[in-house]
Parts: C-alpha cells; structure tokens; sequence
C-alpha cells in the first residue's frame, strides 16, 4: 500500500519515529489504524447500547432514582478498572 500524505503529517509521523514512541513510520501509521478501527467498534457498541435502551420502553415509576443510577454506575466502573 503507498498512502501520500502532506509534508506537515509526514514530518508529524517522522518526529513520532524520532522521539522513540515507534520503530518506524509504517509502525505508527498501523498503530493509528488500529486505534481507528478499536474506536469505531467502541462506536457501534455504544450505539447499539443506546438503541437498545431506547428501544427497551419506559422505565417503571419508582424502579430507579439518579442516586442510585449514579451508584450503579460507579461499581461498574470500579468493576472494569479492578478488571484491567
């Protein structure tokens, strides 16, 4: 594949390589295809997530309040980290 690029990016990509964040240019140009292709999964999840809560119907009166959405939401998070 041959990708041409401006020489404001390429001197950007360069200057990555060059401060060791990268062996090499194509290694910094797949890393930023993969990042893409991570976020636009993480993308699609989120908008599935969102559907299917729209989707879901009403919730019922009285079944949650902010607090405790809020609660829910912060052992969850506390869940991923504590997994990573």
């Amino acid at each position: 594949m041959i990708v041409s690029i401006p020489e404001v990016l390429k001197n950007w990509a360069e200057a990555r390589v060059a401060e060791g964040s990268y062996s090499s240019t194509s290694d910094y140009f797949r890393d930023l295809v993969r990042r893409d292709r991570a976020d636009a999964d993480a993308t699609a999840r989120l908008r599935q997530a969102w559907s299917d809560g729209v989707n879901s119907g009403p919730a019922l009166p009285g079944t949650f309040d902010v607090d405790d959405i809020a609660a829910r939401g912060a052992a969850r998070l506390n869940e991923v980290r504590a997994a990573e």
